[in-house]
């Protein structure tokens, strides 16, 4: 759905009362929270969507690495998870094998064991999950909290959803859809774990969210607004998917592109330098997207080696300063 629309209808709704909601609705986060002890939180989320490949098992991967990611982007570790299936009453039983068979082999690798589910006919195939993790009660990164001076690092190259509305269009390039392919399925769990390791203290890790459906842009909206701060990216630092940027100029542009340019408008200031193509990469909605994170400028460089060690995609993109407008500028 529209970004917009969600966040007027959002802001029109009363908030949780209950002291124990941890995180809420109220700051568009990646999943909630709730506390169960002192010690203990669960992190809930929930995510399916129609397909984006043709090849069911890989269809199922993607699925289950996105549902994963928004717990990886809390700093908690997965525990369990519910399929959502809607299928076509006349669909093959072979294809939906395949995708749950795609979605299992994920979630094993992130030993998250799939308990259940729920599934409904629908003349349109959707697949997800709803999947629950753990974390300490104080040690929740939120998509809020980055500050002026902080190192801005994205741990994944964009342009899956240029690629993806290429393949729809049968003008997608083998390689790009492989290079799509190996990172939507590729999980967060990696780049998670080591930037757990850099804040142990729980002092330098200040901001992280997953960027998906809203892009680059809308995800460092929501990011630099709940902070209170600006953000500055250099868009020679981000790494285009191969493909993507010819997508961008052949015109495969998705829906929820456009719905995402429309709903930052006044928010980003280009710099003339940075082309139609690359302009569109930042707009352009993510599946099973990388992890965008605000972290003390001390400890970046270390946070990047770290990173690259566990095979992590990262770049330094960017960096918070004191807020003005527009709230984000590309140079």
């Amino acid at each position: 759905m529209s970004p917009g629309l969600l966040d007027s209808v959002l802001r029109r709704l009363p908030r949780p009362s209950d002291p124990n909601v941890l995180v809420g609705f109220d700051t568009s986060d990646d999943a909630g929270v709730y506390r169960i002890s002192d010690e203990l939180a669960l992190v809930q989320t929930v995510d399916f969507f129609t397909p984006i490949v043709d090849d069911p098992v890989t269809f199922g991967a993607i699925a289950a690495a996105n549902a994963l990611s928004d717990v990886y982007a809390m700093g908690g570790r997965p525990l369990s998870a519910l399929s959502i299936v809607a299928y076509p009453a006349q669909g093959s039983p072979d294809v939906l094998e395949q995708i749950l068979r795609g979605g299992l082999e994920k979630m094993a690798e992130a030993r998250c064991p799939v308990i259940g589910g729920h599934s409904i006919r629908d003349d349109e195939l959707k697949f997800g999950y709803a999947v629950t993790g753990q974390i300490h009660p104080e040690r929740i990164w939120r998509n809020v909290g980055a500050r002026p001076g902080d190192a801005l690092l994205l741990t994944k190259p964009l342009g899956t959803g240029l690629i993806a509305t290429a393949l729809k269009a049968g003008q997608a390039d083998a390689a790009a859809v492989a290079a799509a392919v190996a990172t939507m399925t590729s999980l967060n769990r990696a780049a998670s774990e080591a930037l757990l390791e850099m804040d142990r203290n729980g002092t330098t890790v200040h901001a992280v969210t997953d960027v998906t459906g809203f892009g680059l842009l809308g995800h460092a909206r929501e990011m630099a607004a709940g902070s209170r701060v600006s953000f500055e990216l250099d868009h020679r630092q981000i790494e285009a998917l191969p493909g993507a940027l010819d997508a961008a100029r052949a015109g495969h542009i998705a829906g929820g592109l456009k719905n995402n340019r429309m709903w930052l408008e006044g928010c980003v200031e280009f710099d003339a330098q940075v082309a139609e193509p690359w302009r569109l990469l930042f707009y352009d909605p993510q599946t099973s997207g990388g992890l965008l994170v605000a972290i003390a400028e001390e400890v970046a460089e270390a946070a990047l080696a770290a990173l690259h060690r566990r095979g992590v995609a990262v770049r330094r993109i960017g960096r918070v300063v004191e807020k003005r407008s527009p709230l984000i500028r590309v140079t």
